[in-house]
């Protein structure tokens, strides 16, 4: 057993700043104004083959449409050629769009989705 406590490291002497004699220039902080992140549509185009209920179901699933919602834009994306499902950072875009394909390609269906920056 020790008898005797521990010893505190010692403590560095405090030094006061040095005077400065040189005609140094001290620039001021400015506040850096950011854009907001730029926004990505996704899109699902037309196809001849996949049933309008499928795309139907994957607004409803991957996009959280209600079913009027969804079957307007199944339809605009049937006499278009192509529809906005919804509006995205790039990140959640590109997730949404490989969500579409990936239930696309699992059911069999051509069904393709891409993602555009909005202008």
């Amino acid at each position: 057993m020790a008898t005797t406590p521990p010893s505190l490291p010692p403590t560095p002497p405090v030094r006061s700043p040095a005077v400065d004699d040189s005609d140094s220039v001290v620039l001021e902080r400015r506040t850096q104004r950011t854009e907001p992140p730029r926004m990505y549509q996704v899109l699902m185009l037309n196809d001849d083959y996949t049933p309008m209920e499928f795309v139907v179901v994957v607004l409803q699933e991957f996009f959280g449409k209600d079913r009027e919602t969804a079957t307007q834009i199944m339809l605009k994306i049937h006499l278009d050629g192509r529809g906005v499902c919804g509006v995205y950072s790039r990140d959640v875009a590109a997730t949404k769009v490989e969500q579409v394909l990936a239930a696309a390609h699992q059911a069999g269906h051509p069904l393709q989705a891409v993602s555009e920056p909005v202008e």
